[in-house]
């Protein structure tokens, strides 16, 4: 299976039955998770100033309001990186068990070491993406500059995230670090999706089912040690 092949195999399944549900859930919470950093920037600049004129008040919410809907387009990947660490595996297995069915399924993350993984996305989109904002004067940097720092975050936190339901940590890093250039070209047939509003939430369930296509591909090149399984895992 091609690159491109996967990403169309995993665009259509998002829309099919198969991940219709997580995709309703995941799309509700990113939305719920914008509404609250919304409601939260809102609150932090009026209780930053208070403007003397009542008119002039009024004038500076709605260009915040405004500002907020265009900047949205930078927060939305904040906000997937959120919903990916708590969909990861339902979207994961449900790709596996169809797509392929003679093949062993992968092991869920701990609970812990999903939350500190989702935490460290959080933490590393929200950095970049802020520093694309500062850009945002800047006529087509910004905009480019969006793009490859997200392809290189979306690429390499879900195909890790892909690959440690067979792999260590430190393995599904050397994978991935075996295959940059192959992970950072996947991530930019993502980050498009972050650049169209509405369509941009769907890019966690998205991202999950591309990058379990193309890990199976790049790990049965590498060979079936890294194809293990959690029971040989655990034997070492």
């Amino acid at each position: 299976m091609t690159m491109i092949s996967a990403a169309l195999t995993a665009f259509g399944q998002v829309f099919s039955p198969l991940l219709r549900g997580v995709l309703l859930k995941s799309v509700a919470l990113a939305i719920a998770l914008l509404v609250v950093m919304a409601i939260a920037l809102n609150a932090a600049l009026q209780h930053m100033a208070t403007l003397p004129y009542h008119w002039l008040d009024t004038l500076v919410s709605i260009v915040v309001g405004l500002g907020f809907v265009f900047g949205a387009l930078y927060l939305t990947p904040v906000a997937s990186s959120v919903v990916a660490g708590l969909f990861l595996d339902d979207v994961a297995e449900k790709v596996e068990r169809t797509s392929y069915p003679g093949d062993p399924v992968g092991t869920a993350q701990p609970v812990v070491r999903s939350i500190l993984y989702s935490l460290r996305f959080f933490a590393i989109v929200l950095a970049v993406n802020l520093g694309a904002l500062m850009l945002l004067l800047v006529p087509g940097v910004n905009v480019v500059i969006f793009f490859l720092a997200n392809g290189y975050l979306l690429g390499r936190e879900y195909f890790e995230l892909a690959a440690m339901r067979y792999n260590s940590p430190e393995e599904a890093r050397a994978l991935r670090q075996a295959n940059a250039v192959t992970v950072f070209l996947a991530g930019l047939l993502i980050a498009p999706l972050l650049l169209v509003p509405v369509l941009n939430l769907i890019t966690p369930v998205f991202g999950t089912a591309f990058m379990v296509h193309l890990h199976k591909r790049l790990a049965s090149k590498a060979g079936p040690r890294l194809l293990e399984t959690e029971p040989a895992r655990l034997s070492r």
